[in-house]
């Protein structure tokens, strides 16, 4: 019952009988696809050219490239392999970044980093690095933190509170994304808890965000300044074990220095106005030095005082908006909208830290939306029944559905 190809071969002595006459298959079938797929599995999903190859000995199917890509599109194995997450159009910059004549320090984002060993007496203790970023201004507060438990991180907020003033909102990871090399940062953080810190913190008017963990795009705008705190304090360091004196004055002359830091190009003229700088809004100043002035505490003259501090305030917002604000305009990546990731969908989550043949997979019980209507956060139940929240850069959804008999 089968039709078998008759070409001008039968004559070699050498071929196969299967290559002399070999079967021939439609392009589309059942019997079509069994075939290529067994062939597909023989040679462990991969190895193309070989697999046509290897088919062609023995049968003859119009258009087999067509029905090897068929059976690779449909192959649940190849899918898990080469899913790869569709990442969302990038959000809109949340309000604290872009909230202009507003105190420094009103929108705060909170990170950890260390540890750091410091000498006491004959022996070793490690201390953290607080760091408070202002969304707005850009500008950095660090503060010593002596242990990542509750009360040390309250101990810092609080110092950091008293320095700077009470922030309208704070944001701050999760602990998760913090791997790798900052496995024993992680743990410390993830001892702490977030509610007690809330709580004993001392802070009724503040609101507090917490992002996704492996999340780190959601806290980038101060996530990107550990790494340049932590290149400053590199560079300064002197000794491998300080005290505890030592390690403080080396945070701050880290945030002196990265304070200073310009916040648009230098301009290639040096007859053009000078970048701003976080210190302008903290100092007055880029290196904070003002000019000496005898001291007059006349009414009128404590009147134009007050009144030259506001304009000179107004104008640095006012350039802030002219020349720092335009920048942040800007797409760097994620330009185009992907199709959005839906409650029910089978997904595999990507974690750095394992093979890719170990990436957890699940099922999308709930969709969360941002603001803008747009799913970048999901919750997935995993096969152990554990409910994971990650960012849908991180989530890959697989077309597997059962098929239909």
């Amino acid at each position: 019952g089968l039709i078998r190809l008759k070409g001008r071969i039968d004559a070699c002595a050498y071929a196969a009988p299967g290559a002399k006459r070999p079967i021939i298959l439609p392009k589309v079938g059942q019997v079509t696809d069994l075939v290529v797929d067994h062939y597909h599995r023989r040679y462990h999903h991969a190895n193309h050219q070989t697999v046509m190859n290897e088919i062609r000995q023995r049968y003859d199917i119009p258009a087999l490239r067509s029905a090897c890509h068929r059976v690779r599109k449909s192959c649940a194995y190849c899918k898990i392999r080469d899913a790869r997450p569709q990442p969302p159009l990038m959000g809109e910059l949340p309000a604290g970044r872009i909230s202009p004549y507003a105190r420094p320090f009103t929108f705060v984002g909170i990170d950890f980093f260390g540890p750091y060993l410091v000498a006491i007496g004959r022996r070793s203790e490690k201390r953290w690095g607080a760091l408070f970023t202002c969304l707005t201004t850009r500008a950095i507060h660090l503060e010593v933190a002596h242990a990542m438990t509750t009360s040390a991180c309250i101990l810092a907020i609080r110092n950091f509170v008293g320095r700077r003033g009470t922030p309208n909102e704070i944001f701050s990871d999760q602990g998760t994304n913090l791997v790798g090399a900052h496995r024993e940062l992680k743990e410390a953080w993830d001892a702490v808890s977030k509610d007690n810190l809330i709580e004993g913190s001392g802070l009724p008017y503040t609101t507090w965000h917490f992002i996704p963990p492996s999340g780190p795009h959601f806290g980038g705008a101060w996530e990107r300044m550990v790494q340049t705190v932590k290149r400053t304090l590199e560079a300064i360091r002197m000794t491998d074990r300080p005290s505890d004196a030592v390690l403080q004055n080396w945070f701050i002359e880290v945030e002196s220095i990265v304070n200073s830091r310009p916040l648009t190009d230098v301009p290639v003229d040096r007859d053009e106005e000078a970048p701003l700088t976080p210190n302008h809004f903290l100092l007055g100043s880029s290196a904070g030095t003002k000019p000496l002035s005898l001291l007059n505490d006349t009414p009128p003259f404590v009147r134009n005082s007050w009144t030259a501090s506001q304009r000179y305030a107004d104008a640095f917002w006012k350039k802030w908006v002219s020349s720092y604000l335009p920048t942040l305009t800007r797409r760097s990546k994620w330009h185009q909208p992907a199709r959005p990731l839906q409650e029910g969908d089978l997904a595999v989550i990507v974690d750095a830290s394992l093979p890719r043949g170990c990436w957890p997979v699940g099922r999308i019980t709930e969709a969360i939306p941002s603001k803008d209507g747009t799913i970048r956060r999901v919750r997935i139940e995993t096969a152990r029944g554990k409910v994971l929240e990650r960012p849908a850069i991180n989530v890959a959804a697989l077309d597997i559905r059962p098929k239909q008999l």
